[in-house]
Parts: structure tokens; sequence; C-alpha cells
């Protein structure tokens, strides 16, 4: 069901980013906001020999020699002395001068607003939190009440421009992705998505959505003098809407938003002809952000407790769920199901997954404190149910998006692990990075399965620039194509397997600071073909080789999401015949989710899950036997 899609998503470099490596700790600091920003450097453009040279090296382990070859003839072609690179890079770098940051918009189209399947799986991400005990639904009431007093406290300190500037090795960061989650929605079209902030309007919005039983509500979160509503009056309106949508048989409208984004936007011209609806959905798009309370999902051994979580922040378990007890298009939304699963979503298009990680470790942190506020006995108002009128054209779309959602969710290959033998203190110990050491695990899991290695993805923040996104670590190298070889070689000493082990993750360590410091060559080579798309010259041959096609297609899609929280992310392959695997290293654990297609044969999540795991085991073994080279 991916198939054209993807390939075509993959030929245009379309390739979404996850989340964020942070390889250096990160420390806040009060700020100003505005101020602040415009003292952060432009996001540069990178030397284009450097790139051309940084491209063949990452081409050396994926491609054949015959390939590489024919490659490295392009390469020079394209650099020649007045030739189509340099005319290329002197637009880029003109265009760099021109705008705050030279990439922002351009990814901000091409990997989400363009990209055209649904958001649901491939593109938006789900965040599991630790499991609930609910003995009834009060608990659920009480946990959900608490949760959105915590994201208004979170929304106050945004508001007051009161974030603590966030700081990656001494470099202050771009705050910007923090002021676009709240009050912002997805809107779909029929070629192309925009995305409404309405946080900067004059009068920005007060209310959150509330959808239990695919009915959704709008829920005001302010009293008329601007203050937030205690926890206790949120719990009172929670209870009100509970009450009012007990009923089970209604149409969910919600799921509308999970379908391919043209049959969706098609759908939503439709939908809003009739003024009640576009009240309605103008009503979810303008929320701060919405929460899902939802019907308990069916039971799953402990073991399977995780996997089936991660499912259900991704898609909702499918029409006969949750699925339609969602607004896929809408920034941010929580979830929590009756039976204690709880967690988030999130529509990738305005932001990456560590503000959101902040987010979610200052609302855990909120949430642990006790009551302390005197609730004002003033009645509140009941709680506004939004109404749809369903025409049979709109009953047709609904079924069209169920029947849609269901291949999805029976596609999705999910696991999610709690790898326990050790978490991010052991690499430590031994002076190597986590984020690296747990890459070259993956590398050595992928190659013990499939004899090669392939196209890896990690997402590098680019957040030390102005309105900075991601670029790409690209986790296979040479080095590690050395390691992943010779550790199950016999013929190869431990100490031989220990130094290619260190040299792997030196060179994956010095990737991702060539990243995070604009550095890297994803970004750099799709500016320099979208900037012959604008000057509406002949796409340069390197852009339609072989090679070029291969590096793009990221079997592994992979990210780091580090959170205070025991939580984990988990998003969807961006190949049909791929992996995404998303992990937050813990001090003595590290949680993972891997993500496969059912419709590729050559695929198994459970299986690279286990796979990653041994390797993971292994290179520890590796190192614990092999003595220290004397200094």
């Amino acid at each position: 069901m991916l198939g054209i899609f993807a390939r075509t998503m993959v030929k245009a470099g379309m390739v979404k980013p996850s989340g964020l490596v942070k390889p250096v700790s990160v420390t806040r600091i009060a700020g100003r906001y505005l101020a602040h920003q415009e003292s952060l450097p432009k996001l540069p453009v990178p030397p284009l020999q450097q790139t051309c040279e940084r491209y063949l090296a990452a081409l050396t382990p994926i491609v054949d020699s015959e390939e590489l070859n024919q490659t490295q003839k392009l390469l020079e072609e394209f650099q020649k002395p007045g030739g189509v690179g340099e005319r290329l890079q002197k637009g880029l770098e003109q265009r760099a001068k021109k705008l705050e940051n030279w990439l922002s918009d351009w990814w901000l189209q091409i990997a989400y607003l363009d990209y055209r399947l649904p958001v649901v799986v491939h593109s938006s991400p789900g965040v599991v939190l630790p499991r609930m005990e609910f003995s009834d639904r009060q608990g659920q009431m009480r946990y959900a009440a608490k949760l959105i007093a915590g994201v208004l406290d979170f929304k106050s300190m945004i508001d007051n421009e009161a974030l603590p500037v966030e700081y990656l090795g001494g470099k202050p960061l771009c705050m910007n992705q923090y002021y676009q989650v709240l009050s912002s929605c997805r809107i779909p079209g029929t070629k192309r998505d925009t995305v409404v902030n309405y946080a900067l309007d004059k009068r920005s919005p007060t209310h959150i959505t509330v959808v239990h039983n695919f009915q959704f509500f709008v829920l005001d979160v302010y009293n008329s003098d601007r203050t937030p509503l205690t926890v206790d009056q949120i719990y009172i309106q929670l209870e009100k809407i509970w009450n009012s949508s007990l009923q089970t048989n209604k149409e969910p409208i919600g799921i509308l938003t999970s379908n391919h984004r043209n049959s969706w936007g098609k759908a939503y011209n439709n939908l809003i002809k009739d003024k009640t609806n576009k009240e309605s959905v103008r009503a979810i798009q303008k929320s701060i952000f919405t929460v899902c309370l939802d019907a308990p999902m069916p039971r799953a051994s402990d073991d399977m407790y995780r996997t089936r979580a991660g499912v259900q922040m991704l898609h909702g378990g499918g029409s006969r769920w949750n699925s339609g007890n969602r607004w896929f298009d809408k920034t941010l939304q929580f979830i929590i199901g009756e039976d204690g699963t709880c967690g988030l979503m999130y529509e990738h298009a305005p932001a990456e997954g560590p503000p959101i990680v902040s987010l979610i470790d200052h609302v855990v942190e909120y949430m642990k404190k006790s009551e302390m506020v005197r609730t004002p006995m003033v009645p509140l108002r009941m709680p506004q149910k939004l109404r749809f009128n369903i025409t049979p054209e709109i009953k047709n779309d609904i079924e069209e998006a169920k029947q849609n959602m269901n291949i999805m969710v029976h596609d999705l290959d999910m696991k999610v692990n709690v790898f326990s033998h050790f978490g991010k203190n052991f690499p430590k110990s031994q002076k190597m990075s986590p984020d690296a050491f747990i890459q070259v695990a993956l590398q050595l899991a992928y190659y013990r399965i499939y004899k090669r290695c392939c196209p890896t993805y990690e997402s590098a923040s680019l957040r030390m620039f102005r309105l900075g996104r991601t670029d790409t670590i690209r986790s296979t190298s040479t080095d590690s194509a050395n390691f992943v070889k010779a550790m199950d070689d016999p013929a190869k000493h431990n100490t031989e397997k220990v130094a290619l082990l260190e040299k792997a993750i030196k060179a994956h360590r010095a990737y991702t600071d060539m990243a995070i410091r604009g550095q890297a060559i994803d970004r750099h080579l799709l500016g320099l073909k979208l900037q012959a798309i604008e000057d509406l010259a002949a796409l340069p041959e390197i852009f339609m080789d072989t090679s070029y096609a291969v590096a793009l297609h990221f079997n592994l899609s992979t990210s780091q999401v580090p959170a205070k929280t025991d939580c984990v992310m988990c998003f969807g392959p961006v190949v049909p015949d791929g992996y995404g695997v998303c992990y937050n290293p813990m001090d003595t654990h590290i949680n993972f989710a891997v993500s496969a297609f059912n419709s590729c044969q050559d695929t198994n999540a459970a299986r690279l899950a286990q796979g990653l795991e041994d390797a993971l085991v292994d290179m520890k073994t590796v190192l614990e036997q092999t003595p220290k080279a004397k200094l």
C-alpha cells in the first residue's frame, strides 16, 4: 500500500525527520524569546567540495563499486569550475543571505505539507507514558484533569516568554518550535496541506477539545480573568463531558483525518460546506490541544502490553477501537485510556520530538505535586458539544477512511521493548557515546539478519541555528561496516574487534558533531536539487543517479529521543521494506520501539528488536572480555 508514494517520496528526497540527537546534556537558563532568537547564527550552506567528498564517503558502504565509480564521475562533472554545481551553490548562498533560514520553508513543504500519505503511521509519532492503574473512571478523569493543568502550566511559561533557553554543547538553541505546538493544526488540501497557528492571534484560544466515544467537546480552561481552571474544576467539567457522551454508536467523524491527504482534502472541502460542520471543525483546529478519553483496548499479556500501548498511540487500534477518537491533524493529542494506557501523539509538521518531550517531562513533574489551590465555588458552563451534519456523501467518506485505517492497522508490525541489561551508564563507563553505541549495535543487528549494510537515517538537531529543524546523521560508515563484518568473524581476535568498535563509535560521534554544526550532506544536496528546480534548470545528473535513489532509501529510519520520563516514542518506517526505530536511553535500561510493515516479507519488527538486544549484549561482552591496552 505504500508502493509508489514511498518511492516518489524517496526519489524526491522527501524523508521525514523524527527526533533529535542530544550529544551533550542540555542546560536551561531563563531568557527572553525574540532577543534570544535574533542572537542565533543563521544556518550555513556547507562548501560544495566538502559535501561532494562526504557524499562519496557515505555511499561507499551501501552501493557497489561500479555504481560508486559512475557517481564519482558525475560528481567531478558537477564540481567543474564555472559548472552547474557552482551555479547552484551560488544560488543557495544568495538564498541564505535573504532568508532567516534557507532550508526551513522548503523542508516544511517537502517533508510534510506536500507529502500525501496519511499522517497516521507514516508521519505522526506516538509516545507511550508509564502505565497508570486506574481503579475506576474517576481515576481516569482525575489523571486527565491534572495532565490538562500541567500542560496549561507549561503554556504559561511559553506565553510569558519564561521558557528556559536550552543549550547544547554550550551553544544556545532555537526555541521557535515551542511556539508552534499549542493552538495549531494541520489543514488538508487536495494537493498540498497548510498549518495554522492561532496562538499568535490577538485573542488567542482559551479552550481545549475533549473527545470521548467519537464525540467532540469544547472545554474552556480559563476563567474570564484569564486564570486557568483548577484541577478540581477541570475534573468537574470532564465528568459532565463523560456523562453526556455515553452513546457508543456515533459516526467517528475524526477518522476522516487519517485518510490519504488528497482524499481527506476532498472530503474536508465537502464537509465544511455545511455551516455547522465548518464551525465545529474550526473549534477543533483553534483549540490549544486535544484530550482523547479512550475506551479500554483488548487486554494484552504483560510482555505485549507496551507494544499494544505503542500502536494505540500511533493509530488507535482500528475503527472498532479508538481510531475514531482522534483528530489526527491536531498538533498535540493527549490520550488517556480507561484501562490506564496513557500517552500522546503529535502531528510532525510544526516540531520535532524534543520540545514535545520537554513538555511531557514538565507535565509529569507537575502531576506529582499535590493540589494546594482552593477551588472557587463558581458554577461552570456546560462544555459545548460539537455538532456535525452527516450527509450520505460524508458517511461514504467515513466508511472509506475506516477501511483504509484498518488496512494500515493490520499492516503495522510493532515491537516496544525495555532492554534491561544496561542503560546509558555502561557506554559512558567505557568513555563511549551512548547514542553512537546504540547506533552501531543497530548496524550489527541489521547486518546479522541481512548480510549487508543499509542506508540509515538518524535525525540530528539543527537548533543551534535560527529556525533550525533537522539534518541526517548517516550511521552507516566505512568504519561501522568494518566492525559489523569483523564482529562474528572467528578469524578476528577480540582486541581487533574492540579497536574496530571504537573506531566505528568515533566515526558516528564525528558525523553527529558535523551534522549539528550544519555541515552534513543531506539537506545541502536537497537544497542544490531544489535550487535547480527553482531555476527551472535541467536536473543535474547526480540527482538522477542510481546511487542517489539508493542513498535516500532509508531501510533504517532512527531517532534517539531522550527524556527524563520513562517513556518511549514510536513511529512507522519511511520505506515499504524498512524499519522505524526510536529509543530513549535511561541510566540502567533502554526503552525502544521498532516498527515494520507486515506487507513486506523481508522485515520483522520482533526479529530486529531481538537482534538489537543481542548486539548490545555482545558488544558489552566483547568490551568486558578484552583487556584494556596499557597506556
